[in-house]
């Protein structure tokens, strides 16, 4: 919210695209989905949200650089930023097609709109520098979440210095919280963070995501069960569906009620997945090559249950 707030004063405009399937906080400008086409108006996502708030609210197909391409050549002088979960971790893992996250660092320079990178699940997990320093891209704006506090709840947003100048009480753009700074949250942030900075942190976090994807992949297999898995670094997500998942529309067409029956046989086991076919699953420093094992082993059996 404090971040897009921040990017329309910095541009003086009012337009933010978003991607369907991405999650950014639950502002009212942002809980908007897609219409029929980019001139629609959204729909509002959530009872008590008036269709007025998202009416700057422009929400596009994620992985699809076109329609971003027309957005800009329409209305390029109107768009403030373009706001995007560099891997989508809100509708279960999903990653980047090649040249679509670099099609947006272009298309937001060439209009002189702000690219705003919001990294609260790909920061500090799939690489010391999040996805920026993955995909080797930089943002003008990041948002962070709960990893920065060692999993307490905090936020923070940053970029550029002349952006960030415009925050007050340097400039006119209003922020407070009633939790900001909070000392136990950045306490154990800064903990965390001497963590991940020790060497070979995201080697290991790398090998434990690439055994746990891979393993689950072929379980599946040999249960005789179709899934796609989509991994990045520690982060992954068993789709249970037959076709690649790119975006929010392929991923809704999973089967929830077998990923249902897998979830339930995988707790019966032991093991605690995330509650939904929409989430993604992260690997951490705590796991090790026995808990690996253990939900593999669990999960040849939940695989076979979920036929």
């Amino acid at each position: 919210m404090s971040a897009v707030r921040l990017a329309r004063a910095a541009t003086g405009r009012k337009i933010i695209v978003k991607f369907e399937g991405c999650y950014h906080g639950h502002s009212d400008s942002l809980l908007a989905k897609a219409g029929s086409g980019v001139a629609t108006l959204n729909l509002p996502d959530s009872a008590g949200v008036p269709e007025e708030f998202v009416r700057f609210t422009l929400t596009l197909s994620y992985n699809d650089i076109a329609p971003v391409e027309k957005v800009f050549a329409e209305r390029g002088r109107e768009i403030a930023a373009v706001i995007v979960e560099p891997v989508a971790g809100n509708m279960g893992c999903v990653l980047p097609w090649k040249g679509f996250l670099e099609g947006l660092r272009a298309l937001t320079e060439k209009h002189g709109a702000l690219l705003l990178f919001d990294e609260v699940i790909t920061g500090f997990r799939i690489a010391y520098g999040g996805a920026q320093e993955h995909f080797g891209i930089r943002a003008d704006l990041t948002t962070l979440g709960k990893i920065i506090g060692g999993g307490l709840p905090v936020g923070a947003y940053g970029g550029r210095a002349d952006l960030m100048d415009q925050i007050a009480p340097l400039g006119p753009v209003y922020q407070a919280g009633t939790l900001s700074g909070n000392p136990l949250a950045v306490s154990a942030g800064l903990a965390a963070l001497r963590e991940l900075k020790k060497p070979r942190t995201y080697e290991r976090l790398e090998a434990l995501g690439a055994e746990l994807g891979d393993g689950l992949a072929a379980a599946a297999r040999a249960a005789g069960v179709r899934v796609e898995v989509n991994r990045c670094g520690s982060m992954l997500t068993v789709f249970f569906t037959a076709d690649p998942v790119t975006d929010y529309a392929s991923a809704k067409r999973s089967d929830t009620a077998r990923f249902a029956r897998g979830h339930r046989a995988l707790l019966e086991r032991g093991v605690y997945w995330p509650a939904s076919q929409f989430e993604a699953a992260f690997v951490s420093l705590a796991h090790t090559e026995a808990d690996i094992d253990q939900t593999l082993g669990a999960a040849r059996q939940a695989f076979a249950a979920a036929k």
